[in-house]
């Protein structure tokens, strides 16, 4: 098993080459694995942060709800790596006291200033409350990279109609769409869209939450490369048109572990072999064809308490 990235490799294209992506016609380079940190603060976030940056990454993920921010910030200044050289992505929580023009003017400027930095490469709405104002919010942030302030616009945790509200709503293209996804939670319909309307699909909990590191097919296809089950599912996840992932830890060995998966490409027949896995009970109810996901389309948004707790 890798354990350890190859750093001449990972070196030339996070660093150099990068990753070209394209969104709504404009070139964007974001390196198709990024440093989730969510849940992660203080010194264990600030040295994570570090090490990744030491070993090549060059995309480091926070939010404003992770609170966290100022640390991440702190992480980049002090590093040896340049800041123009690291893609920064945070997003604005979904209060619907937030989600107007003039209150989002304001969290992107708190984000700014917690971060040490005097600008942002991509903002996105972390999720979306019905009580905000759609077009508002996406004028404030088309105003802001109007600014200078921020380099790209996003969302995550949105709905085809949500992302579709979006894409009308704002004056500039929306890069991305960040939501969960991984090898046993699919996102078939929305990455569809996403690839139709040229916005990136960002793939948050790529390893579902650690289970698929003892997943017999990953491993039995990772042994050919003699790569981990880990390995396997991000490359899976980056080797599709439009998907970069933000695998999320704090240990330095798995850190340059989730990393290294660059010099190894899957077979179209080992793609379809992970693109079938259903995982564990859970997953299969809540992926896009599973009982909970069409019991939500079809109860609505507004789901009765006791069904809300009994459903999480």
């Amino acid at each position: 098993m890798t354990v350890g990235p190859n750093l001449s490799l990972v070196q030339s294209i996070m660093s150099e080459s990068d990753f070209d992506t394209v969104s709504d016609g404009i070139a964007t380079t974001i390196p198709p694995v990024g440093l989730g940190t969510w849940q992660t603060g203080g010194r264990e976030c600030f040295n994570a942060v570090l090490k990744a940056l030491e070993i090549g990454y060059r995309h480091i993920d926070t939010a404003m709800a992770y609170e966290n921010e100022a640390v991440v910030g702190r992480a980049i200044e002090v590093s040896t790596v340049d800041r123009d050289d690291v893609f920064i992505t945070t997003k604005i929580k979904g209060y619907p006291s937030l989600l107007n023009y003039d209150r989002m003017i304001d969290a992107v400027e708190g984000s700014l200033q917690r971060l040490g930095v005097d600008r942002i490469d991509l903002v996105l709405i972390h999720w979306w409350h019905p009580d905000g104002d759609m077009v508002g919010v996406f004028e404030a942030l088309s105003d802001l990279v109007e600014m200078g302030k921020i380099d790209h616009i996003g969302v995550s945790n949105f709905s085809i109609e949500r992302l579709e509200r979006s894409i009308e709503a704002a004056h500039v293209p929306i890069a991305t769409n960040q939501v969960e996804y991984h090898p046993y939670f699919h996102q078939d319909e929305l990455l569809r869209f996403c690839r139709d309307n040229d916005v990136l699909l960002t793939a948050y909990s790529p390893l579902a939450g650690g289970l698929v590191v003892g997943d017999e097919v990953l491993s039995q296809i990772g042994n050919t490369y003699g790569k981990s089950a880990a390995q396997v599912a991000i490359r899976w996840l980056i080797q599709q048109d439009g998907v970069i992932t933000i695998p999320k830890t704090v240990t330095p060995d798995r850190l340059g572990e989730n990393l290294d998966v660059f010099d190894f490409e899957l077979t179209d027949a080992e793609m379809d072999r992970i693109r079938e896995l259903d995982g564990p009970l859970w997953y299969r109810l809540n992926s896009d064809r599973g009982l909970i996901t069409r019991f939500r389309a079809r109860i609505g948004p507004y789901v009765p308490k006791r069904i809300r707790t009994a459903i999480p």
